[in-house]
């Protein structure tokens, strides 16, 4: 089923249909390119902010300081990262309202957004400030940020011509794995990785015709499948290694993981609105 603002609130079309004509969309519009920019430099500054923050906490990235010192560095810059989100967001939202209205993709972007804020404000930032302690309210914010994005990266999957941006998702994954992976293991990570990706390469544009979309589709999607399973279980060996300050460490290594890839997922489907 296709998920989108229009599907979900029908009543509202005539409404969103002149929200370009009130103001200020109407001084926004033709400006639109510009805010744009805007709102895109917005998530650069909160997304690269967060995940500086949170790979520390994942336990890579600026390991030579405390995680509550990556967090005095970098707390200035997500609150102006969010505040230029949403004032660059609800501007261009309401120059482009019935497009955005009717993309599915949109609906992640903002499923995502919002999972994002709950996680970065709810848990990584409280559990940074705290050098890698989870309070219950951190673990709880926590379960509410990562079951919204989760739902993001579901509803994702249904967004014709859009869920290609899933693909983003999954290699920005594979990054993260391969870099806070150790030893051997790192190696047997990568060559898995390779063979996965050498094999769907040959696969759709030497065995299957690019024009056969009746079998390319089933086949991305089983190979999507399969590298999903193969980062997300080499993401839960590293979790789930021996540490020292077992359950603490784990947690917040897992926040970590979910704070990045939530960012990811938001930036992925604000590109492929386009596409919807």
């Amino acid at each position: 089923m296709k998920i989108t603002l229009g599907e979900i609130f029908p009543d509202l079309r005539p409404w969103v249909q002149h929200l370009d004509q009130v103001w200020p969309a109407y001084i926004i519009k033709p400006q639109f390119a510009s805010w744009e920019v805007l709102h895109i430099l917005s998530l650069v500054v909160l997304g690269g902010s967060a995940i500086v923050m949170n790979l520390r906490l994942a336990g890579a990235g600026l390991v030579e300081e405390s995680p509550s010192e990556v967090y005095r560095g970098l707390r200035r810059w997500q609150d102006l990262g969010v505040i230029g989100i949403v004032v660059s967001g609800v501007l261009i939202g309401m120059a482009n309202a019935e497009r955005l209205y009717d993309s599915t993709a949109f609906v992640v972007k903002i499923m995502a957004l919002m999972a994002g804020i709950v996680l970065t404000y709810g848990a990584s930032r409280p559990i940074a400030r705290a050098d890698g302690g989870v309070s219950l309210a951190a673990r709880t914010w926590f379960l509410v940020g990562a079951g919204l994005w989760l739902a993001s990266v579901a509803v994702f999957a249904t967004a014709v011509l859009a869920n290609p941006g899933l693909f983003h998702v999954l290699m920005a994954a594979a990054l993260m794995v391969l870099m806070l992976t150790r030893g051997g293991a790192r190696w047997a990570f990568a060559a898995g990785l390779a063979v996965l990706v050498i094999g769907q390469v040959i696969i759709t544009h030497s065995i299957i015709p690019a024009d056969d979309l009746a079998r390319l589709d089933p086949a991305n999607k089983v190979y999507a499948c399969l590298l999903a399973l193969w980062i997300s279980g080499n993401a839960i060996r590293n979790v789930m290694r021996p540490v020292a300050g077992e359950a603490a460490d784990r947690m917040s290594s897992l926040v970590g993981y979910a704070s990045i890839l939530v960012w990811v997922t938001a930036a992925a489907a604000g590109r492929w609105i386009a596409f919807a």
